[in-house]
Formats: structure tokens, C-alpha cells, sequence
């Protein structure tokens, strides 16, 4: 995967946030980010980022995003359902606002 030159500089602010940069060759439209065992997508744009996707956890039967169903915050998947801890809801809203920005 080919990388613009300012993405450096931001992968330093991304490492000084306590957020890991995950190789995914097998995805090559998305970078994925990883704090506390929670991930997210983001768009790659022509070696840029772009868009930030949801927040989820990786299972063992793929992404499951963060939703809200019934009025609880809900990890879901493909036969696969999990409800949020309120410190794990806090905690992936912070990664995600804190990822999104640093790439501002």
C-alpha cells in the first residue's frame, strides 16, 4: 500500500494518542485503527485518509459496529450480538473522537 508523505506525521500523533496502526494488505480501501481492543475504518483515499467509519470490535465472525438498538448501545455482527458495557461505550466514543481528531 503506497502512503502520501504527511501521513507519517500524522501516524506519529496517531502512536502519541495510544492508537496502533494495523497492516491490513488484504483491505486495501480501509486503514485500520485499534485502541483497548476496539477498531476503526477508515477510508483510504489515494494513500490519504479519509472518512472515519464506525467504531466496533473485531469477533471472531468479523466487524461488529457499535449500534443502538432498542435504546442500548449493541456490538452486532453476522449472528453475533454483544451489549456495550457503559465504560466500553465511553471509552470507543473517545477513540473515535480523539482518531477523528487527529486526522482533521
Amino acid at each position: 500500500m503506497d502512503l502520501h508523505p504527511d501521513i507519517i506525521i500524522q501516524l506519529e500523533r496517531i502512536a502519541a494518542a495510544g492508537i496502533r496502526f494495523l497492516p491490513t494488505p488484504q483491505l486495501s480501501h480501509h486503514f485500520v485503527f485499534e485502541r483497548d481492543g476496539f477498531v476503526l475504518l477508515v477510508e483510504n483515499k489515494e494513500g490519504r485518509f479519509g472518512s472515519v467509519g464506525s467504531p466496533g470490535l473485531l469477533t471472531t465472525r468479523g466487524f461488529a459496529p457499535l449500534v443502538e438498538k432498542n435504546g442500548r448501545k449493541v456490538f452486532v455482527a453476522k449472528d453475533y450480538e454483544q451489549e456495550a458495557t457503559p465504560e466500553q461505550a465511553l471509552a470507543i466514543n473517545q477513540f473515535f473522537t480523539e482518531l477523528k481528531a487527529v486526522l482533521s
